[in-house]
């Protein structure tokens, strides 16, 4: 990191702080890391043992070589739907036995300045486990994904999130028109990957979602 992004570094630390009292109010607990070691450390340490977790589709984790490291933890077993040689049947399967796993380890598409969690989903099984099922909900945040308010959540999750997994993902056989330009279209495709909304105000269960926030940019 480049010493001319320190300042950067410093105005997410100062905000994060107030990140986390905001999601504290909404009965969710919150830290931040301002490196992406501390960032893995930290959420490997918030994985109990013995317990099981289901693997989402996410790639501030998956950049992170997390899977693996998760994967070797004593005691864990990991819920694989993207493990070599599955079926899509059969990782549906794996993905409706992950509704009752002990963790589940994913991110979020915007986080805004006071405390809502917002997200954009396919086959809706993350969304559904942040909601309900998993004892416990671990969000690895980057700070890039910090908006103002709602509308400008909304408006990151089309202009950036949304496109950027659409490309990701086009190598499956999408046919969405965001693959082709770059922008939402706001499709009905048959293909089309961007099919639940949900915002988080709060949790029923205090501290059942924990956010770690991360310093650098993470994810889309």
């Amino acid at each position: 990191m480049s010493a001319a992004y320190a300042p950067v570094l410093a105005q997410r630390e100062k905000l994060a702080a107030h990140l986390i009292k905001q999601l504290g109010l909404r009965r969710m607990a919150a830290s931040y890391c301002s490196t992406v070691q501390a960032a893995k450390a930290e959420l490997l340490g918030l994985i109990p043992s013995p317990a099981s977790v289901i693997r989402c589709g996410s790639e501030s984790v998956g950049g992170l070589g997390l899977w693996d490291d998760i994967r070797a933890l004593p005691g864990v077993t990991l819920l694989d739907p993207y493990a070599p040689g599955l079926t899509p049947g059969e990782g549906l399967e794996v993905r409706r036995q992950g509704l009752l796993a002990d963790v589940q380890v994913c991110s979020a598409n915007a986080l805004t300045l006071d405390g809502r969690l917002v997200n954009l989903d396919g086959s809706s099984n993350r969304v559904a486990g942040m909601l309900f099922g998993p004892r416990k909900v671990l969000l690895l945040v980057g700070m890039n994904k910090v908006v103002a308010d709602l509308e400008a959540a909304y408006a990151r999750v089309r202009t950036i999130a949304a496109p950027a997994n659409n490309i990701r993902l086009a190598g499956l056989g999408l046919k969405n028109p965001c693959i082709e330009d770059g922008r939402c279209h706001n499709c009905r495709s048959e293909t089309k990957i961007c099919n639940s909304w949900v915002v988080i105000e709060g949790s029923s269960v205090k501290d059942r979602i924990h956010v770690v926030l991360m310093g650098e940019d993470l994810g889309y």
